[in-house]
Parts: C-alpha cells; sequence; structure tokens
C-alpha cells in the first residue's frame, strides 16, 4: 500500500475551503468528486482508489461512532422506505459480484482489463467483482449516513428566527443547506479546471493538471478530435469531464431557473461553454436532451399563462444566438467548417468509427450474457459495457435491474407539490425547494450520461448523495407546510420550479 501526499494535501484543503457549520466533511466529500483522476492510495491489486472514497469512509466511521447510533440507524427504515430498497440492493450487488461469476463461469463472456487493454474473456471471477462491490456499497452507506443526519437533525430544536421570516432555521435546514454548498463548489471545481486545462493546451502548456493525476487509469488528456483540443479537466478523458460538465450545467440552470441567482446563471454560461468545447459525443448528446426538456418546460409555463421570467430570459437568448449564426453563415459560407467537421466526427461518424464499433459489440455481447445467464446477470464488475443500462442488465440482471428502476423513479417523480404547502413561500422552503431541483436535474443527468457513455454498473456516489437528499428535502417540505388558505394554487410547472424565483 502506497499513500499518495498529494491525495492527502487535496482532502485536507477541501475540508478546509468548504467549512462550514455543520457539514464540513459533507461538502467536501461532494466537492472531491470532482478529482476524476486524483486518488488518495495505491492498493494493489484493488487499484487507486480516488479520493473521495476516503471522505466517504472518514464520514460512515463518524457516523458509527455516534452514542445513538443503533436507534438513529433503525429509526430511518421507519421513516424513510427508500431505506429498504437500498439495503436489498446493496444485499443483491454484492452478493452477485461474489456468487454470479462462479455459477455462471464460463458460460458467457466477459470484457475485463488484459495488459492495459479491455479483451473478451471467458467468465470468470476478476479483482473488479471486489473493487466495484466496494464502491457500490460505501455509496450506500453514504446514503444512510446522510439520511441519519437529516432525520437526527430534523428533530433537533430550531435554533434561531430570520428576521423577516415566519419560518425558523432548524438544524435540519442548516445541513440541507451545505449539502447545496457542496453542489455548488463541485460544480465550480469542475468548471475551472476545465477552463484551466484548455486554456493551458490552448497556450501550448501541455496538460497543466498532470501533477494531480495520481489514479492508475489511462489518461487519455492531452488529444485532439477534429482539430480541436479535448477537454479533460481533473477527469481522465473527455467523456467523463463532459458528463461531470452536462450534469453541473443541469444544476446550475434549474437552480437558476427557480430562484435568479447571478452565481447560478453565470455558473451555468460557463459549463454550457465547456460543454460545447468539449468534443465529447456523450455530452453533445445529452445536451441535445436537456435542451428539449428545458423547451418543454418553458412551453408548459406558456400555454399555462405563467412564462417565467428565467424561461422568457434564455429563450430570448437562444434566439439572438441563432439569428446571429445565420447571419454570419450567410456572410460567410465557411465560417464554421470546423464546427461542422467536429460535429460530423463525435455525432454523425461516430458509430461507424472504430471505436463506436468496439462499443457496439461490448453493449451486444453483454446483453447476451443477460439472457444467457437467464437474467440473473453475471455479477457486479465481472464486465464492462459502453451504457450503464446495459451494464446494469448484464451484471445485474433483472433483480438489481427493477430494485435500481425504483430508486430512479425515487428521483424522478417527486410528490405533488401541493404537499408542500401553499404560496406565499418562506425563504428557507424556496431554497429547499431550489436545492431539491438542481439536485434531482444533476443525478438524472449523470444517469443520462452513463447510459449514453458509461461503462459500469454502480450508479455512482453522487447518485446515492443526490437520493439521500432528495428525500431529506421532501420529508423537510412536507413537515414545515402551511395549511391551505384559499390562496390560488402556483404549483411549480415543469421540474419543479418555483413559479417566480427570486435572488438567494
Amino acid at each position: 500500500m502506497q499513500i499518495f501526499i498529494i491525495g492527502s494535501a487535496i482532502c485536507v484543503l477541501l475540508l478546509v475551503v468548504g467549512r462550514t457549520r455543520p457539514g464540513s466533511l459533507i461538502v467536501a466529500l461532494i466537492a472531491s468528486v470532482a478529482f476524476g483522476s486524483t486518488s488518495i492510495a495505491s492498493l494493489g491489486g484493488l487499484g487507486t482508489p480516488l479520493i473521495y472514497v476516503a471522505l466517504e469512509m472518514v464520514l460512515i466511521i463518524t457516523i458509527l461512532v455516534r452514542r445513538r447510533f443503533p436507534d438513529e440507524f433503525a429509526r430511518i427504515f421507519h421513516e424513510c422506505p427508500t431505506a429498504w430498497i437500498v439495503l436489498a440492493l446493496l444485499v443483491y450487488a454484492s452478493g452477485s459480484a461474489v456468487i454470479l461469476p462462479r455459477l455462471f463461469a464460463g458460460m458467457t463472456g466477459a470484457f475485463v482489463p488484459v495488459d492495459g487493454l479491455v479483451s473478451e474473456v471467458p467468465l470468470a471471477p476478476v479483482s473488479g467483482n471486489i473493487a466495484q462491490s466496494g464502491y457500490f456499497v460505501l455509496g450506500g452507506f453514504v446514503f444512510f449516513g446522510l439520511t441519519l443526519l437529516l432525520q437526527a437533525r430534523s428533530s433537533a430544536p430550531r435554533v434561531k428566527t430570520l428576521p423577516q421570516s415566519p419560518e425558523r432555521t432548524s438544524d435540519e435546514y442548516l445541513l440541507l443547506r451545505a449539502i447545496g454548498k457542496g453542489f455548488f463548489f463541485w460544480t465550480w471545481l469542475n468548471a475551472a479546471t476545465g477552463a484551466l486545462d484548455l486554456a493551458g493546451k490552448l497556450a501550448g502548456g501541455g496538460d497543466l493538471l498532470l501533477p494531480l493525476r495520481t489514479a492508475g487509469y489511462a489518461l487519455l488528456t492531452e488529444t485532439e478530435h477534429a482539430g480541436f483540443w479535448r477537454i479533460t479537466g481533473l477527469h481522465p478523458e473527455a467523456s467523463a469531464f463532459g458528463a461531470a460538465a452536462l450534469a453541473g450545467l443541469a444544476f446550475s440552470f434549474t437552480y437558476w431557473r427557480a430562484t435568479r441567482s447571478g452565481n447560478a446563471l453565470i455558473l451555468a454560461i460557463v459549463l454550457l461553454s465547456l460543454t460545447l468545447l468539449s468534443t465529447s459525443s456523450t455530452a453533445y448528446a445529452g445536451l441535445t436532451v436537456l435542451v428539449l426538456v428545458a423547451f418543454l418546460a418553458a412551453m408548459r409555463s406558456l400555454l399555462r399563462g405563467r412564462l417565467l421570467h428565467t424561461d422568457a430570459t434564455w429563450l430570448g437568448a437562444v434566439l439572438i444566438a441563432v439569428t446571429v449564426i445565420l447571419a454570419i453563415v450567410l456572410i460567410n459560407d465557411d465560417a464554421f467548417a470546423k464546427v461542422e467537421t467536429l460535429l460530423r466526427a463525435t455525432i454523425l461518424e461516430k458509430s461507424s468509427s472504430a471505436s463506436g464499433i468496439e462499443r457496439a459489440y461490448w453493449n451486444q455481447r453483454s446483453l447476451d450474457s443477460f439472457f444467457t445467464t437467464s437474467m440473473f446477470g453475471i455479477g457486479l464488475g465481472s464486465s464492462r459495457a459502453s451504457s450503464w443500462a446495459i451494464a446494469v442488465l448484464s451484471q445485474l440482471g433483472l433483480i438489481g435491474s427493477v430494485l435500481l428502476g425504483f430508486l430512479m423513479a425515487t428521483i424522478a417523480w417527486p410528490p405533488r407539490r401541493r404537499e408542500w404547502g401553499d404560496p406565499p413561500l418562506g425563504s428557507e422552503r424556496r431554497q429547499v425547494i431550489a436545492l431539491h431541483d438542481g439536485v434531482r436535474a444533476a443525478a438524472l443527468t449523470l444517469l443520462l450520461a452513463a447510459t449514453i457513455g458509461g461503462g459500469a454498473a454502480d450508479p455512482g456516489v453522487l447518485f446515492f448523495i443526490s437520493l439521500a437528499t432528495l428525500c431529506g428535502c421532501r420529508r423537510y417540505l412536507q413537515r414545515c407546510r402551511r395549511p391551505s388558505i384559499g390562496l390560488p394554487s402556483t404549483e411549480p410547472t415543469l421540474s419543479g420550479f418555483i413559479p417566480q424565483g427570486q435572488p438567494t
């Protein structure tokens, strides 16, 4: 075992920069996910875990040593039915990693790294079964830990009254605010390191972030595509950065749409620019879906006669941008020739490239494995695919896919907003609703990007953090709801945004 000093130093720095009451460790944990190629240590055959793994373990240990931990842990299952599904998924996923590769050994093929290259070999137990199970279980434990902390603080007395507000600040709200700070920290880190990475390459300095890349991954950080530098930020490749930037864009845009926050607007503009320049097929495909969803949300507001100010702003900006682009094309037909070449290479010709054909074969063989094993799967970490959804089917089988489907439904379909009380909303509830919708958008976007180009069945630690955050936000809003006083309903539109945003 070898400890990397740079990884340890970054963990300490994140704890210092993200210092807040009461959740400095939570802020640092969420922000650390942006360091997608920085490892804390080398564990030999188990690989080089990233720095967020160390912070996960610290968080879990601090919760385990709580004096009332047994009672608080039991309370989770009483007040949060989702916890039962998470527990069942963790037991099944970890059990599948041990049992299924041995039960179906040699019956189908698996794609595993051999001498640095992904090769197809007969199904058998591999080190990935242990490593992926460890990541998966730790993510689930983080869900339990955050849920426990939120529930414990929901029963604590309220500590102060905000001026000009009928609501009182509770410890639960302060912890939710710390989680929101963590998501903003994570998003800003992705934006800043992506911009720094691009600037270094354009200036001829190469990969300026190379000293931070201590993980034992194959790095594709100094490559070009169709004449454009590929942006990787702190991630090992452009597609990973594109997925992170896209999720950050969804979070910041959603938060801005709900609150008109200037910080969120600037962040959204920066991340949109980096996403467009990333040269990632995953980012471009995901961005198309996000634009379509945002447009449908705006049209729904318009049809209801309550077009949001933020919707009018971004629709107007898009109209102006399209007009300018068309005018430039009319003046000079070759003005966007390089952009056209890039789009053709990353989207139109991607499926016919050698990489596209190889990844399509991975998906085909993974689906074959799902049916070969009578829909039981080949076990978590046994292989890889080129789509998260297909990886889940092939590795976790029908049972694991159904359990994950329940958790996805929990994120995608929140309770009706009328259950959160009638307007006018206090400042605390407005911010909690904005946090809820921003985190929900980020989680769904991460799953979308992983479905387009992800290779592992593990949805990632941010999935479990988002799940715990959403459950905590919903419980908080339900407890703080006010009785109806006959006011007309202004229920938020699609995606649950606040009808009349106000600055945070």
